[in-house]
């Protein structure tokens, strides 16, 4: 029988959080963490979501919650996956397990770990009403109009980005705004205690292990995984996800190329994000998954969290 160097743990009564840029590591982090932490991953990552793309979504080799549970015909919005994130923490702590929340989709880590009110769909056929006075009016009367509607959604947006001068015109109809009072996740609307780490990776580091990933994900037949979803009815959400059409109509190689590409700007918008985030300890992805985990537990045994609202 063996024996484990390490102590037992306490029943988990908080979150653990694992952010950072596509391709740093943070599967195999959250492989680790779950042996030292007796914990279950909760995946962040929109796409990882959908089933029949365990290839193209990187399905981790464990066992993890929220991971390929919705049809690629389903549309998922980012209130249901809130309501399922929420549930799945919530029996784990209740069971005295450690959530460990890992993800890559910014917005989704923010809607597992928070209560913030996330603004809802819009009705049928706004989306498009709006999309079409955008285009009637041109960005600079469109952008004049939301102006008068919401000023603060305004002077967030340019009037040039249509996708979210559109957005932000239907969340004014619904009395919603794009700009809201205060952005208190971090500080206040956690709902449970939660230690929040980044990984992160140079960025001539982060490339090559994009461009190693995307050629491993071609090796292991990616684009017959893609052609065989794409052939099939697919939501609109699906149709987002990053390489599915590429690798399911275009050649292999000049799909490979332009999958690297989008995921190298994926990862900068990432990174940016992740500098932006307060009270988080950024981690060098440089370093093994294990020696990662031990830094984590270290953290989370100081109580390197944030406070419960």
């Amino acid at each position: 029988m063996g024996s484990s160097s390490r102590p037992a743990r306490a029943p988990s009564t908080h979150v653990v959080a694992v952010f950072g840029p596509t391709a740093a590591g943070k599967t195999a982090l959250a492989g680790a963490l779950r042996e030292r932490l007796d914990g279950e991953v909760v995946s962040a990552d929109a796409a990882a979501l959908f089933a029949a793309l365990p290839i193209l979504t990187a399905v981790p080799d464990y066992p993890a919650r929220l991971v390929g549970v919705v049809p690629l015909t389903a549309d998922v919005s980012v209130g249901e996956y809130q309501r399922l994130a929420h549930e799945a923490i919530d029996e784990l702590l209740a069971a005295g397990r450690a959530p460990i929340v890992v993800g890559g989709t910014g917005l989704y880590l923010r809607a597992a770990l928070s209560s913030l009110e996330v603004p809802p769909p819009p009705a049928a056929g706004a989306r498009e009403r709006w999309q079409e006075t955008y285009d009637r009016l041109g960005a600079a009367e469109a952008h004049a109009l939301l102006a008068d509607r919401d000023p603060a959604a305004a002077a967030r947006v340019h009037a040039n980005d249509r996708r979210r001068v559109v957005r932000a015109l239907e969340l004014a109809e619904m009395g919603g705004s794009l700009a809201p009072v205060a952005d208190r996740l971090w500080s206040e609307d956690t709902r449970h205690p939660t230690t929040i780490v980044g990984v992160d990776l140079p960025p001539d580091e982060l490339d090559l292990r994009i461009e190693q990933r995307t050629r491993a994900m071609v090796e292991a037949g990616v684009a017959e995984e893609a052609r065989r979803a794409w052939s099939d009815g697919l939501s609109a959400t699906a149709r987002k996800i990053l390489g599915l059409e590429e690798f399911a109509t275009l050649p292999e190689l000049e799909a490979e190329d332009a999958v690297v590409r989008a995921t190298k700007r994926l990862a900068r918008y990432q990174r940016k994000w992740l500098r932006r985030l307060p009270n988080v300890v950024t981690l060098d992805g440089r370093r093994t998954p294990g020696e990662l985990a031990d830094e984590i537990v270290a953290l989370d045994c100081a109580g390197e969290r944030l406070p419960r609202r």
